[in-house]
């Protein structure tokens, strides 16, 4: 019997205020479903793209956690605050005569040294485990939480304006940044207060794309969740923007199923993994071997009947 139940990726723009995992309960809701899952959390201060997978489309979730991604944010210099953005009330300011002291041309000069491969060191305020525990649970128990830094690439980090108001104790910088997994936007915030003398945290961040995927595709989660659900994109299409793909026939793709391997000159380099299509089903994520061999790594259980 086939499974009838949501199976897809769904790309939704999630509202200020909400948490990541507060969006798959709604969604879990909306399309009457448990099995739910996200690739990659968005702070509850934030919003923007947010890449949901529903039913198998939860095994293609940590592919996509992994690519790059683009965020619109504002940083604002003169202040810090304890999660390095606007989540929690400032604690540290910048005496009037350094902020006074700060120049586009310090700016711009404090931007490109955050730019290329950095050592970043993420907020103490994060969900990084330590010690099987998460940090920000630590800190809010007390604990001085030191986490080691990571390299991380930022491939752009754009200045869009800059609005001076020294008066009242700050600078506000809108950026655009383009980098890889793993970055804390908040904490090239932090960097770049320090690096001016000033202290600096986030005040608004919107993430704009993950991937292949972008708010022009997102949907907005309505208030009233018995309006009709909109269409998933199939796992199919999104394996193709994830991965190298293979066409099959259905008895190669019955033979993946059933753990056995397979001879193709379609694949790419030993090694690699790739996603294997027949029709427009996504039959496994599969590794190559030696020979072209594929072997599935990741099955997806499709009626081949």
């Amino acid at each position: 019997m086939s499974d009838t139940s949501p199976q897809g990726v769904l790309v939704c723009d999630k509202p200020q205020g909400l948490t990541s995992h507060g969006v798959v309960s709604r969604i879990r809701r909306w399309y009457g479903t448990r099995k739910v899952g996200h690739a990659g959390t968005l702070d509850p201060m934030a919003t923007g793209v947010l890449v949901l997978g529903l039913g198998r489309g939860t095994k293609l979730l940590g592919y996509i956690t992994g690519v790059s991604k683009t965020y619109l944010a504002t940083i604002r210099l003169g202040s810090a605050t304890p999660t390095d953005d606007a989540d929690s009330e400032p604690d540290l300011f910048a005496k009037p005569a350094a902020l006074s002291a700060v120049t586009d041309a310090g700016i711009a000069h404090g931007v490109s040294a955050l730019r290329g491969s950095i050592d970043q060191v993420p907020s103490a305020v994060s969900a990084i485990k330590v010690n099987g525990q998460r940090s920000y649970a630590r800190v809010r128990a007390g604990e001085d939480v030191e986490l080691k830094a990571r390299r991380v690439e930022i491939s752009d980090f754009t200045i869009l304006a800059t609005r001076y108001s020294v008066a009242e104790g700050h600078i506000d910088v809108d950026v655009e940044v383009d980098c890889s997994s793993g970055t804390y936007v908040r904490a090239l915030a932090r960097d770049l207060g320090s690096s001016l003398g000033v202290h600096g945290h986030l005040t608004a961040l919107r993430r704009t794309r993950v991937g292949a995927f972008s708010l022009d595709e997102a949907v907005t989660i309505p208030d009233d969740l018995d309006a009709e659900a909109p269409a998933l994109t199939s796992l199919a299409e999104v394996a193709r923007t994830l991965l190298p793909t293979v066409d099959v026939d259905s008895a190669e793709a019955k033979a993946l199923m059933q753990g056995k391997t397979i001879g193709t000159e379609r694949s790419p380099d030993q090694g690699s993994e790739v996603a294997v299509i027949v029709g427009e089903e996504l039959v496994s994520i599969a590794e190559v071997r030696a020979g072209g061999v594929l072997k599935s790594q990741t099955a997806f259980a499709i009626d081949l009947a």
